[in-house]
């Protein structure tokens, strides 16, 4: 057991960026994964305030708060990735705020952003207080996901429904009119 340990831990060192699983106890599988950051960010409202904030005043900003557990939000998912390929150029920031539990994050989450490619900006949002953080996203929302936040310096919208893609694109481009 001490001899797999060290394996372990050298193959994670010798392999960096890359995803290592284990099968069974005497197999390891490693899968390329550049585009899974090896450390997911986990705030706080007050750390997910600035991303409520934009940063860069020539950006619009999507922002989808969603969770693994939720089967619409999941199914929407790819629309956010396309849309946030697609608009890359026309300086379209997208970042998924993730409400799965922080207790789920390695045996859930991860494994979620491995399996689908997420290549946008995610971070984990672990707020116990959401009666007090929900109302400063957004005044009506009632807090159900998936929802969705489109900013930036002129116009700032919430949406508390699912997307389809051309819906979601169809939003996008009211912002990009300005």
């Amino acid at each position: 057991m001490k001899h797999l340990f060290l394996i372990l831990t050298f193959t994670f060192f010798a392999f960096g960026n890359q995803y290592i699983s284990l099968l069974n106890s005497n197999q390891i599988k490693i899968v390329d994964a550049p585009y899974l950051k090896q450390d997911l960010k986990i705030v706080d409202f007050g750390g997910l305030e600035q991303y409520l904030a934009a940063k860069d005043k020539s950006k619009t900003y999507v922002i989808n708060f969603w969770a693994t557990w939720c089967a619409p939000c999941v199914k929407e998912l790819p629309y956010f990735e396309q849309l946030n390929t697609t608009y890359a150029d026309k300086k379209v920031e997208v970042i998924l705020v993730s409400l799965d539990f922080p207790k789920q994050i390695e045996s859930k989450l991860k494994p979620f952003l491995l399996k689908n490619k997420l290549k946008s900006e995610v971070i984990v949002l672990n707020d116990v207080d959401a009666n007090t953080w929900i109302p400063k996203v957004d005044e009506n929302w009632s807090g159900a996901i998936p929802a969705t936040l489109i900013y930036n310096t002129q116009k700032t919208v919430f949406y508390e429904q699912s997307f389809d893609y051309i819906a979601l694109e169809t939003e996008l481009k009211q912002f990009l009119k300005q």
